[in-house]
């Protein structure tokens, strides 16, 4: 990114995105402990981290509901939970500043913003509502899916299938990469001089707002589109 690389790890010949790893990791312990902490004493008037949680948990009903009927739906709601919530703690990450250790060594960044980690997501996504659909409609339906309502579409259905991880995933890493550069720029440009650092205060300001609202709304795409395929692969008849 700019000349910044990921810190890589090499692992008995392997290489691994070390940047990656560390930030999604602390991304998933912030969704864990957030999630523990707010569901450890229940309260018939919540409050605080309860209230967050089951504030997050009637947004998720309501997508889940919006492409699917209940009884069949609900089963979803931890993935979808998860899903919404991991992305966007993952897409807020880069938002305060990217962490560069000595020339070009980035440690700390958005790992949403790495079109590998982007990409597995979306794949795990397809992966698991071909899974379900299989697992609920059962082989016939689930077959019978790809050829309806006339056999020849089946390389149109298969393409749907390509593309929808696709753009499952570049749509994700995409906004959040462009995101963070759009932000890098701002701040070296900032960085290069007394009146640049004055000028650049602003804009850099009203883009982190904006990079906010961005990450929120790629959260929200996302989960809804993993519903939306679900749906359309365990509803089928």
């Amino acid at each position: 990114m700019l000349g910044h690389e990921s810190m890589i790890w090499e692992v008995f010949g392997l290489r691994f995105n070390g940047t990656t790893i560390v930030t999604t990791t602390i991304a998933m312990l912030i969704v864990f402990v957030i999630t523990v902490i707010g569901a450890r004493k229940l309260a018939m008037r919540p409050t605080g981290l309860q209230n967050f949680i089951e504030w997050v948990l009637d947004f998720v009903r309501g997508i889940i509901k919006a492409n699917m009927d209940w009884k069949l739906g609900g089963r979803f709601i931890v993935l979808a939970y998860a899903l919404l919530f991991y992305v966007f703690v993952a897409n807020m990450m880069g938002i305060p500043f990217e962490l560069v250790k000595g020339d070009h060594e980035v440690i700390w960044k958005s790992p949403t913003s790495d079109p590998l980690l982007a990409l597995t997501m979306a794949g795990f996504v397809v992966i698991l509502t071909h899974i379900y659909g299989l697992k609920i409609t059962g082989l016939s339906a689930y077959a019978k899916g790809f050829v309806t309502p006339k056999w020849f579409l089946l390389p149109f259905k298969i393409i749907e299938e390509i593309s929808n991880f696709l753009t499952l995933g570049m749509r994700l890493y995409g906004n959040i990469f462009a995101k963070e550069i759009l932000m890098i720029l701002i701040v070296m440009l900032g960085t290069s001089g007394l009146l640049w650092g004055a000028f650049a205060f602003m804009p850099l300001m009203v883009w982190q707002a904006f990079s906010i609202f961005i990450g929120s709304i790629q959260a929200y795409i996302f989960a809804m589109l993993a519903m939306v395929y679900m749906s359309h692969k365990v509803e089928q008849h």
